[in-house]
């Protein structure tokens, strides 16, 4: 897509600009990283959506999900792989929500599930999400969250405001509602929650995409990559930490905590070989063997070595949606380098 301008003439001279130009081509060895990961998440989630049906547990989605993705990326140590666990959010919960090992929790014909997971070839992560639904009162919702991500991706480009693009989303996720059982909601933009930039090893790389309008006035630039992700609620557009802890990422920016406990030390290791500064899940560290760890991810997590990230959930009862996609902002054109036929 062309960058928005502020004119007609600012867009036109980036795609054809001789200097522009080169500058995409200096750099098509990394854009052809993120477009492998990008289609080995196409064909999972296009797959995915075919085989997610009622009565599954969300322990056997969540494994189906990620052995067709190892498969598709051709996983390779910390060279390619998954970028994040799959996120598999039901109704209330928005975000950060996997199961660990022996949750018993069945996908039900009435749930909205959030399916929002990663992957990525030498760090340069691809973050996509959808939402999954069975019975169709729910399609306003489902429709009024695409259409807000769909706008956020438009808006989005070079020099573009953040607090613009966040704007723009509100503007558009509010003029939706929900009728159910014949009460209607307002679809709200889940305030707390946002897009964001991305770095290379590195999920949220700083810059962050707001989907109210306020926040930021720093400018998106040339060659960064950002998730343009947007959450609606028909509760209070708010979440808070919920439920049990499954996801958890290194702090990025701790390298030598003083670490006691032989256990500590020993997991994170394993944690630094296997997912060095992407996020990891109990069930993979569980997958590499690993056994009796809580202790001493309690202990690194203490320390601030490695960080939590629990659940987040608005008012129990309501149902929330999401529609996401990664952007690279090239110097010449806007590459929605995720869309697929899908979506």
């Amino acid at each position: 897509m062309e960058h928005p301008g502020v004119d007609e003439n600012t867009a036109i001279y980036r795609t054809t600009n001789a200097e522009k130009k080169a500058l995409d081509a200096a750099n098509i060895e990394w854009y052809n990283d993120f477009r492998l990961a990008a289609e080995a998440h196409r064909q999972t989630r296009q797959y995915m959506q075919s085989y997610i049906k009622p009565g599954m547990t969300m322990i056997e989605i969540c494994e189906r999900l990620e052995e067709t993705s190892r498969k598709l990326i051709g996983e390779h140590g910390l060279d390619a792989g998954l970028a994040f666990p799959t996120g598999c959010s039901l109704n209330h919960c928005a975000a950060h929500y996997t199961p660990n090992a022996g949750d018993t929790t069945v996908l039900q014909y009435d749930d909205v599930c959030k399916i929002d997971f990663g992957t990525h070839i030498n760090g340069h992560i691809i973050d996509c999400a959808f939402t999954l639904t069975f019975d169709p009162k729910y399609d306003e919702l489902l429709k009024a969250v695409k259409d807000a991500t769909n706008t956020g991706i438009k808006t989005a480009g070079i020099d573009v405001r953040l607090c613009d693009v966040g704007k723009a989303i509100q503007e558009v996720m509010e003029s939706y509602e929900l009728e159910i059982n014949g009460k209607t909601y307002p679809i709200k933009s889940i305030r707390n929650l946002n897009g964001h930039s991305i770095g290379s090893y590195r999920i949220h790389a700083g810059k962050t995409v707001p989907i109210v309008k306020g926040g930021e006035e720093t400018k998106m630039e040339e060659n960064e990559v950002f998730a343009i992700e947007t959450f609606g609620s028909t509760g209070r557009g708010f979440v808070n930490d919920d439920m049990e802890t499954s996801h958890y990422m290194k702090n990025y920016n701790d390298s030598h905590s003083l670490l006691r406990l032989a256990g500590s030390k020993k997991l994170l290791n394993v944690i630094n070989q296997n997912f060095g500064t992407l996020a990891f899940c109990r069930r993979w560290l569980d997958r590499l063997g690993q056994s009796r760890y809580l202790l001493s991810l309690k202990d690194l997590c203490d320390k601030g070595v490695i960080d939590p990230y629990p659940p987040l959930c608005d008012v129990k009862g309501c149902y929330t949606a999401q529609y996401e996609h990664t952007i690279i902002l090239r110097p010449t054109y806007k590459e929605v380098v995720s869309r697929g036929e899908d979506y």
